[in-house]
């Protein structure tokens, strides 16, 4: 079978398996005769609204101090706990209240820390909020898949439409890419273009996107991998400024696309950059790149920034008062809506297990973003084929706006995108 789901004969042997659990808890009847297991109590989670309610807890592995996505990932945790508190305030999910905060551990950006810091919570947890980067979550998919434990990621890449136990949220970095390319193509006149970005799969997939629309758009195409950290965009600003581009798709750290964009433009560079989502953050207005970056940059977005107008955004902005705008908040927001759609699933069918709520997932054929993204968004019962969401956004450097950049392009899927056969993951 194709796709997301798995067949059926697996499907019944995963439920088995799973409640065996490998040491997990075994499971017992939990409140109002919901089935639970690991990561559910009867017990009130710390900071309960209300202390008659059991407790979910759910497991965060974020960048939280060194790695190269902090900036975005404090503030996605951040959200992700105002999230949940805003479900917990409106009377939880199924007699339960859900924590996010016990269990929250720094990844470093790093696989190997990112897989040790999992094992430490795994037995704790029903679910995960928040798996950051896609390295990173790579390293615990075989034991997510396993286990299973449904997670949600901190990323983009293609892979997460062909795994069942991820619920990722918006366009891939490979379909924001080819939109990309196919509006420059249209409305910038492009002929040449180049990807520059971070080796694995997240900017692999960018740059497998970038190449899929170069070549269906009849554009000269080039590919240049990079190291993430300052001193290592030499060779990729040599590419760059050798080469003479039209356009360069992003695909980096926002630090690192701050270096590759002020020394190529001080080089004489005068094509256009656009970044994948990851590659932005609004501190980079302030940086010594700022003017070349307005002259130069755009941004690609899943979905749209901070001070959008949409149900969502309200409600965010609401429950996080007095914080400096940055669209990590938007992200964390954003991606924790599958989830509470496959808990409240989960819940009205009696069956709060890790397994229940996988099956639960396999349920969803559409999530609740109100609005923050567009409706059909979050097809989880579908193939990778059907369920793909292809729209996404397009931004311009904006001192003025709250997150630095402002609105150029609403949701749009180019001819690439529309027509692509997501038959696996982009960058394989």
């Amino acid at each position: 079978m194709s796709g997301k789901r798995l067949a059926v004969i697996f499907a019944g042997a995963l439920l088995l398996a799973s409640c065996r659990g490998g040491g997990d808890a075994a499971p017992q009847e939990g409140a109002g005769g919901i089935k639970v297991d690991a990561g559910v109590t009867k017990e009130a989670c710390p900071n309960a609204v209300d202390k008659s309610k059991g407790c979910i807890y759910l497991g965060t592995i974020s960048d939280l101090t060194e790695g190269p996505f902090k900036t975005l990932a404090v503030p996605i945790t951040d959200s992700q706990k105002a999230f949940w508190k805003r479900v917990n305030d409106k009377g939880g999910i199924g007699g339960y209240e859900v924590d996010v905060t016990k269990y929250v551990k720094d990844n470093k950006y790093n696989p190997q820390i990112h897989n040790q810091v999992y094992q430490e919570i795994k037995g704790s947890v029903l679910a995960l909020t928040q798996t950051l980067g896609s390295p990173t979550t790579v390293a615990i998919l075989p034991d997510l898949e396993k286990t299973p434990m449904v997670s949600v990621p901190a990323s983009w890449t293609s892979l997460w439409g062909h795994q069942e136990v991820v619920l990722e949220s918006g366009a891939n970095y490979c379909v924001e890419s080819m939109n990309a390319v196919d509006y420059a193509t249209e409305k910038m006149g492009v002929k040449s273009v180049m990807a520059v970005h971070n080796a694995g799969d997240y900017g692999d997939d960018a740059a497998a996107g970038t190449k899929i629309a170069a070549e269906k758009r009849g554009l000269t195409f080039e590919n240049v991998t990079t190291t993430a950290g300052q001193d290592n965009q030499g060779g990729a600003i040599d590419a760059v400024v050798s080469k003479k581009p039209d356009l360069v798709i992003l695909t980096t750290g926002p630090t690192d696309a701050a270096v590759i964009i002020g020394q190529a433009a001080a080089r004489g560079f005068k094509g256009k950059f656009i970044g994948t989502s990851p590659t932005w953050n609004p501190g980079l207005l302030k940086s010594p790149a700022a003017p070349a970056i307005k002259a130069l940059y755009m941004q690609s977005a899943p979905w749209k920034s901070w001070g959008t107008e949409s149900v969502g955004h309200t409600a965010m902005r609401a429950a996080l008062p007095g914080v400096t705008p940055n669209d990590g908040y938007t992200a964390g927001w954003v991606w924790a809506y599958p989830l509470k759609a496959a808990l409240e699933k989960a819940a009205s069918n009696k069956d709060l297990t890790r397994a229940g709520v996988l099956a639960a997932v396999r349920q969803l054929n559409s999530v609740d973003y109100e609005g923050m993204l567009p409706s059909g968004a979050g097809n989880f019962s579908a193939s990778a084929q059907d369920g793909l969401f292809r729209q996404s956004t397009l931004y311009r450097p904006d001192d003025a706006a709250p997150t630095g950049v402002t609105l150029v392009e609403d949701f749009f899927t180019g001819s690439t995108a529309k027509d692509f056969k997501f038959e696996k993951p982009c960058y394989q």
